[in-house]
């Protein structure tokens, strides 16, 4: 029983990792001297990890196609939307939304996307980046 992990454990110490290094430790003192280097061919830019197909990111909302059917309130776990009956419009909480997707399969008008962005921390919830109108 014990050799298969020990085999394990030494294949995990000795294989290399398979993310990005995070920039923060790699920064130098001075950023502009750093991307002299890169021009100079010093140094090399580590590139971002591109997102996959399908990537669930912030949500889009085409307000312009969306018919007030409520039918993405009713099918949010996160509660996350939120419906305004002067507009007939809907409105996302961001900072709720757990990126599942179920409100953008129920559209009938398919105004609600997932995009690629994903960047989205900041202190302030209702930040107007993390409210989708």
């Amino acid at each position: 029983m014990a050799l298969p992990m020990i085999r394990e454990i030494f294949t995990q110490l000795f294989r290399t990792p398979a993310t990005n290094q995070f920039p923060a430790r790699h920064l130098p003192k001075s950023v502009t001297e750093f991307l002299k280097k890169v021009g100079s061919g010093e140094a090399r830019m580590i590139p971002p990890v591109a997102t996959p197909p399908a990537f669930r990111g912030k949500i889009q909302y085409d307000r312009d196609g969306c018919i007030g059917c409520k039918l993405c309130l009713k099918v949010c776990p996160a509660h996350a939307i939120e419906f305004i009956p002067e507009t007939k419009r809907v409105r996302i909480y961001v900072a709720s939304c757990i990126f599942c997707g179920q409100c953008n399969d129920i559209c009938p008008k398919h105004v609600l996307t997932m995009s690629d962005e994903f960047l989205l921390a900041t202190e302030d919830r209702f930040a107007e980046n993390q409210i989708v109108e």
